[in-house]
């Protein structure tokens, strides 16, 4: 004993046992590979784009690329702007009809994570634009606190579920919101479509 009320003295014989740690869950295969899966799982049509982080969320957009405007951006020279304080412009007034039309529409963003609450707050913010769906591993789906806290939540938001097994095969567990809304094409959406229309045109120049 030290004496001290309250206080034992530890012998230097004693060593502590570190605390069991839990193992982290691992995607079973690449982000865009899954998220490939999950576009066809959900039954959206369009390209699905590799991995990019906007507005501080990390997702892939899933995009449709508009035949006919492509076409006239090319003829008119008219290449993808992705400087965000010049397509902040496009939305004044004075430059309506002035500026190039969106060559990409916006189907929906896919974010890949290994826990839901990063899913869902990569997912939340793309609603305004269109669908959107988070890709989870199936032993992050088999839990109490998915299905206590994440299916109400996204529920609520309308964001979709697609759990990966440890083949990497999808399956779709939660469908997301039923009526289609048209997206609030701001200057946001604009320069996302034209961030977009880059990678198109981008990946199809390799």
């Amino acid at each position: 004993m030290t004496g001290i009320p309250g206080r034992t003295a530890v012998t230097e014989s004693l060593k502590a046992l570190p605390a069991q740690l839990t193992p982290p869950v691992e995607l079973p295969a690449g982000v865009h590979e899954l998220a490939v899966s999950a576009a066809a799982a959900l039954g959206w049509a369009g390209t699905v784009l590799p991995e990019m982080t906007l507005h501080g969320r990390r997702v892939c957009l899933v995009v449709d690329l508009k035949a006919d405007v492509h076409a006239e951006r090319i003829c008119l020279g008219q290449e993808p702007v992705t400087d965000r304080a010049s397509v902040s412009t496009w939305a004044w007034p004075e430059l309506h009809g002035r500026v190039p039309e969106p060559a990409v529409r916006i189907v929906g963003a896919i974010a890949v994570a290994r826990h839901w609450r990063t899913g869902l707050a990569n997912a939340v913010p793309f609603l305004r634009y269109g669908d959107t769906a988070m890709v989870l591993p199936t032993s992050a789906v088999l839990t109490h606190d998915y299905l206590a806290n994440c299916l109400p939540r996204s529920r609520a938001y309308g964001v979709a579920i697609v759990s990966a097994e440890p083949d990497a095969k999808v399956e779709l567990d939660l469908p997301g919101r039923q009526e289609r809304a048209y997206p609030e094409v701001d200057a946001l959406y604009r320069w996302v479509s034209e961030l977009a229309y880059d990678q198109i045109l981008e990946g199809a120049a390799h």
